[in-house]
């Protein structure tokens, strides 16, 4: 058998490549979270500010960052598209009005920072900051009702489950938010923001165990996964690290505490893959191996993500390496 027969009818190196690239979606969209999530958390705690120059630090400390961190949903996307097309054409279709949510808020979010610093006219800028702080609750939340919707193989866009998984995505946010603002700003600012922090992790810990509860009693078919030792491990790990990240800003340990942070989103999101695996779409009945594209464009997208995937991780590092270090308190956005 030649190279190409065999690119075309086995796996690559016989790896498990559906599992494989199910567990890439699923880190694919880890990090979109953990980036762009601390972008959702300083817009909404952008909230909490009365004081121009401190609204400055706080859009400054992101300006850098947060066009790049959407790139990665854009890469989930795509990675949906291409290795499971079938999961990707349901998806859509079943919460299409909950996608054009999500993006117009993202538009929002996105907009408003731009439009903030286009005048200096006290109305104009309160009506651009409410709009991003609104564009920065709603997609986090609209995040976390569709993919509890997608777990729990939901057919309607508003359920119980998916307005605490909302909720919980929302929160989680705040707590990367504050993390993030931790090594961004300085003095009183920073303080603040550390005690927000604090909070808001113990409001985390506490409305995803209440999710997860919902989702057990709930979902019957869930309920022998939440038995498995990844799940109760997983679980387990939330609440030591939720203890991890209160204690480290305590004790002023901002990386300490994005670390923590970064541990609770993969976290959350492996519990989730967890517990959806072995499907990818429960409303259709579609298993991993089940909805996976054919043997040779498998191998032939396995080699590209395996050359891509590192250059982009490296853009990112490069990116903030160069944006390292509490922003000036006279630096502005633009």
């Amino acid at each position: 058998m030649t190279n190409v027969e065999s690119l075309a009818t086995k796996p690559l190196f016989g790896l498990p490549l559906a599992e494989l690239w199910f567990a890439l979606l699923f880190f694919i969209f880890g990090m979109f979270l953990f980036l762009d999530g601390f972008d959702f958390g300083v817009g909404v705690l952008f909230a909490t500010r009365n004081d121009d120059h401190e609204k400055e630090q706080l859009l400054a400390a992101v300006g850098p960052f947060w066009d790049g961190n959407e790139v990665w949903l854009v890469v989930f996307g795509g990675a949906l598209f291409a290795a499971f097309p079938s999961v990707y054409a349901n998806l859509f279709s079943r919460y299409y009005l909950l996608m054009f949510a999500i993006l117009a808020a993202l538009g929002l979010r996105g907009l408003a920072p731009e439009m903030y610093e286009e005048r200096e006219d006290d109305r104009w800028r309160t009506l651009w900051g409410y709009s991003f702080v609104i564009g920065s609750t709603v997609t986090p939340f609209l995040l976390g009702l569709f993919v509890m919707n997608w777990l729990v193989g939901a057919t309607g866009l508003i359920t119980p489950v998916g307005v605490l998984g909302g909720v919980t995505v929302l929160v989680l946010t705040i707590v990367d938010g504050a993390a993030f603002l931790g090594l961004k700003t300085r003095g009183a600012l920073r303080d603040e923001m550390r005690d927000y922090g604090i909070r808001a992790a113990v409001g985390y810990l506490g409305i995803a165990i209440i999710t997860l509860g919902v989702i057990y009693v709930t979902e019957p078919g869930l309920r022998s996964s939440f038995r498995s030792i990844t799940v109760v491990a997983l679980v387990m790990l939330t609440a030591t690290l939720t203890g991890i990240y209160t204690v480290a800003l305590r004790r002023r340990r901002y990386y300490a505490a994005f670390a923590a942070t970064a541990t609770l989103v993969f976290g959350l999101v492996g519990l989730v893959a967890t517990l959806l695996f072995p499907f990818v779409d429960r409303t259709a009945g579609l298993t991993v191996r089940e909805a996976i594209i054919s043997t040779l464009p498998l191998n032939i997208m396995s080699i590209m993500a395996s050359v891509l995937l590192p250059i982009v991780l490296g853009y990112f590092v490069v990116l903030y390496s160069a944006f390292s270090g509490p922003v000036d308190t006279e630096e502005t956005y633009g």
